[in-house]
């Protein structure tokens, strides 16, 4: 398992009357629904995409499941 951190995303506001490319970076990441949370490997690919739309999704820290304690 990687011990990489994780981001968990979470889409809290609608993309309607936003830009496509802020609807495909949403869709990109996993999200459907308004309310959906997805977790992704917290590297800086991912970062700039919710970078890209962070007026849209809340995101947090969280340390992976495979990290020892």
């Amino acid at each position: 398992m990687s011990s990489q951190n994780k981001l968990k995303i979470t889409w809290v506001k609608s993309a309607i009357g936003y830009k496509k490319n802020q609807k495909a970076t949403i869709a990109a990441l996993g999200l459907r629904k308004l309310g959906q949370v997805v977790l992704h490997d917290d590297t800086p690919q991912v970062r700039g995409m919710v970078f890209a739309v962070r007026h849209l999704v809340t995101c947090e820290q969280v340390p992976s499941q495979g990290q020892s304690k």
